[in-house]
């Protein structure tokens, strides 16, 4: 049974940071990709950033140059670093393992991350 424990998030003034962990237990950590998602109320789940067991990584358009993923597989956890945030950054963060684009575990709880203006 896979856990995903994310924490890290809070209120943060727009321009400010953020570094988001995720921690998995119980899974072949190294081996998968992990992506961070997030989830705004009513919206669907979407992709941030994902990085390959070989350690590249990809980032939506949206966060580019602003937030970096980041894993260490000794740890079993994977980050975000988020800078320059933004009001639009406001959702709940989750991450996940992803096989061919699909989630692989249940959901953690996910960490809120407000930016107010």
């Amino acid at each position: 049974q896979v856990q995903l424990g994310e924490s890290g998030g809070g209120l943060v003034q727009a321009g400010g940071s953020l570094r988001l962990s995720c921690v998995a237990s119980g899974s072949i950590f190294s081996t998968k990709t992990w992506v961070w998602y997030r989830q705004v109320a009513g919206k669907r789940r979407e992709v941030v950033a994902r990085i390959t067991p070989g350690g590249s990584t990809v980032s939506a358009d949206s966060v580019k140059g602003r937030f970096t993923i980041s894993r260490d597989n000794a740890k079993n956890t994977v980050w975000l670093q988020m800078s320059s945030l933004k009001p639009e950054d406001t959702a709940v963060y989750y991450c996940n393992a992803e096989s061919f684009g699909t989630p692989l575990y249940n959901w953690g709880q996910g960490t809120q991350v407000t930016v107010s203006s």
